[in-house]
């Protein structure tokens, strides 16, 4: 859960004061809640994006994200300086200016996303500690493991359009997995940006990890989100994962019922 500025010691926002070169005012980020503290600094010596976290479990991801400016070029932000106090790890990365980019059918965003994809395809996980398919996702199959970092959370508000392309932002959950995983967890937000589903697997359909997937996989593993998502949409009022309900729940339509139609005489 995002928590206010307020609730940073004293230890560390004097911490931050001297690296960006004195005082500072502060926005809160938009979306996103990964971080405890999320926030564009803006000082002395101009704007930088500052995440801290305290807690295991928040200090672990933040950890994941600061390793991952180690092992994958150009997409992360650059990471200017972090540094640890009172139980708080701070890091301080460069700011993006931008919009998010446009998912619908017909964009021209879909051609910056695709060039982004290719890259992250070939991205191989260093020797490290990363999330599990099973650990990330809350189920598993045997063809969801892999050697190759995935983001798993490319929704739109976690791309930034640049001048050099897209930036990924928010990598707290990333995974060391089957590159096709990625493109999966992908077409849901397809589909909410306006696919359908049989569009959304016909745009993925330019990028091989998907076209040498399984299907038998891919309808298992569109099943298996599907139910996740419905079944925590019962707990919740969040509108965002009703609406992750409703499009994974579209897709794992979409597979049953065209293979049901293949299989008819």
């Amino acid at each position: 859960m995002r928590r206010d500025w307020t609730a940073l010691p004293e230890s560390v926002t004097a911490g931050i004061a001297e690296r960006v070169g004195g005082t500072f005012d502060v926005t809160h980020a938009s979306s996103g809640d990964h971080a405890e503290i999320a926030s564009t600094v803006t000082g002395p010596a101009g704007q930088i994006f500052v995440k801290a976290a305290s807690g295991e479990l928040r200090v672990r991801a933040l950890r994941y994200e600061l390793a991952v400016t180690r092992a994958i070029d150009r997409h992360p932000p650059t990471v200017l300086w972090q540094f640890e106090t009172d139980g708080w790890l701070v890091a301080g990365t460069e700011h993006l200016p931008g919009p998010h980019p446009d998912f619908s059918p017909g964009s021209s965003d879909l051609d910056l996303l695709l060039a982004t994809l290719t890259a992250l395809q070939e991205s191989p996980a260093p020797d490290e500690t990363w999330f599990t398919p099973a650990a990330r996702l809350g189920f598993t199959h045997p063809a969801m493991d892999g050697e190759t970092l995935i983001h798993s959370d490319l929704n739109p508000t976690n791309l930034i359009v640049t001048p050099i392309g897209l930036r990924i932002v928010d990598w707290a959950w990333v995974t060391k997995a089957a590159p096709w995983v990625e493109l999966a967890l992908l077409v849901p937000w397809l589909i909410g940006s306006g696919h359908s589903a049989e569009q959304a697997e016909e745009w993925l359909a330019q990028l091989l990890a998907w076209t040498t997937a399984d299907y038998q996989v891919l309808d298992d593993f569109a099943t298996r989100n599907a139910m996740k998502w419905a079944a925590k949409s019962r707990q919740s009022t969040e509108r965002w994962v009703h609406d992750l309900a409703m499009w994974t729940g579209e897709w794992a339509d979409h597979r049953t019922d065209g293979h049901q139609s293949a299989r008819e005489p």
